[in-house]
């Protein structure tokens, strides 16, 4: 249960970023995948990140500082939720689009307190080449993540099943253990509950150590 979510600040680069002293969950995706919307769906604020129609908006580091508990009276959590820029960018220069790699990927792998990275996938669509190729490179780098299927209200069931399955299957052919996954929908919160708990018992394995 979400009790505070507010704008904290944007960075240039993981040494600007604010000091890492509580559990910290990156969410990233290609362009126009639906990250902004499912920000503010989790944290039950519409204007909490920047949505867009133009692909591209997210150029810097964001973090939100969120307040979260378990239920009602239990004791409240304090971590950042973090909106990366997207890769497999808009249009933008070459010099730019570059820049922007190194500060995700710096961040990605230098980011001492960053508890999971929430990897964004468009279930509308058959696996895309540029997605399958950003998970590989975070699980060459030991990077934590989940994949999070975007937009299932714009599918129908069957649709969704088959395009979920099509996309793990690409990554059977070269892993053992395939990363954990949720369906959400920004505009029904289908998975809203099923995030959350996943990042309470996170923090909670993160606060014990």
């Amino acid at each position: 249960m979400i009790k505070k979510a507010e704008y904290l600040k944007s960075s240039a680069s993981y040494e600007q970023c604010p000091k890492p002293d509580r559990p910290e969950y990156a969410f990233i995706g290609r362009s126009n995948v639906g990250k902004s919307s499912l920000i503010n769906m989790l944290c039950n604020n519409q204007k909490l990140a920047k949505t867009s129609a133009a692909p591209g908006k997210t150029q810097l580091i964001n973090h939100f500082n969120i307040e979260s508990a378990a239920k009602e009276k239990a004791p409240v959590t304090k971590w950042y939720l973090v909106d990366l820029p997207g890769y497999g960018f808009a249009k933008v220069s070459q010099s730019s689009r570059r820049r922007w790699e190194q500060m995700i990927e710096n961040y990605l792998r230098k980011r001492e307190n960053l508890t999971q990275v929430f990897v964004l996938i468009d279930v509308r669509h058959k696996p895309q080449q540029v997605d399958i190729d950003f998970v590989n490179q975070l699980d060459k780098w030991e990077v934590p993540f989940t994949l999070v299927f975007t937009k299932a209200d714009k599918e129908k069931p069957l649709a969704i099943e088959r395009n979920v399955n099509a996309f793990l299957d690409v990554l059977r052919q070269t892993w053992q253990f395939l990363p954990q996954h949720f369906i959400s929908s920004a505009s029904n919160k289908a998975g809203r509950e099923e995030i959350l708990n996943f990042i309470q018992e996170k923090n909670a394995t993160f606060l014990s150590e």
